[in-house]
């Protein structure tokens, strides 16, 4: 099986004031979560999709996967209180109903412009290699920093990535690899990459582009607005 893991258990803080957590506000009329959703429910290598959400989103949330006829939903699941612990919530959910050999692909709620030639290539990658990582090149120059602010390195810029998602895994490394964390007291690891990297699995890039940005700020309300219309014209 593949699986999607989505993640929607985020406040939304960095929005400024608004009357509902980003993932709920409209881009191009329709609401974020629901164009990620699609995109896994319009993939026909994805078997079932797990949601961690606001637990008080909840019913709203259902309400509109079924208002948009999403139908791979298999379960909607509380968040944690970090964004690691949500992705467990919905990885333990999947863990218990699909099996340890699966193919988990995790992705922000908020990322809704992936692509399902993204999706199948991370797909084919963890067959192929084990774990993917959806990446872009930088464009601008990495700056390690110590405490005081002061430059400890400059890694080549051809040598550096951004890291995105979807990140995709076998079910089983990455559930056994969150309870390790848990074990060790981790429960605020940046992303599953990030956390499988620490207990040094191997992971493979997989390109991605620069349209695949996350809604964080009214800023990128407006920007993906703009992406939306744009790839409306190239259809």
């Amino acid at each position: 099986m593949n699986i999607a893991i989505i993640t929607a258990g985020g406040s939304g803080s960095r929005m400024g004031k608004t009357d509902k957590p980003k993932q709920f506000m409209d881009i191009a009329g329709k609401p974020i979560i629901i164009h990620t959703l699609e995109k896994f429910e319009n993939c026909d290598e994805i078997d079932g999709i797990y949601i961690a959400s606001l637990e008080e989103w909840i019913p709203y949330l259902e309400d509109l996967i079924k208002s948009y006829g999403i139908t791979k939903v298999k379960r909607v699941v509380p968040g944690g209180t970090t964004g690691q612990m949500s992705i467990f919530s919905a990885l333990d959910a999947a863990h218990a109903e699909c099996p340890e050999d699966s193919i988990v692909i995790v992705n922000d709620g908020v990322r809704p412009f992936i692509t399902d030639e993204l999706i199948k290539e991370n797909i084919k990658t963890v067959k192929e290699k084990g774990s993917a990582i959806s990446c872009v090149p930088l464009t601008e120059t990495l700056i390690l920093v110590d405490e005081n602010n002061e430059v400890l390195d400059m890694p080549k810029r051809d040598l550096s990535l951004s890291a995105k998602a979807p990140q995709s895994f076998y079910l089983k490394e990455l559930y056994e690899t969150h309870l390790k964390a848990q074990e060790d007291g981790i429960i605020s690891s940046t992303d599953s990459s990030t956390l499988m990297h620490q207990y040094g699995k191997k992971l493979t890039v997989v390109m991605t582009d620069y349209d695949n940005i996350k809604i964080t700020t009214q800023k990128d309300i407006a920007l993906g607005e703009s992406i939306y219309a744009r790839r409306l014209n190239e259809a």
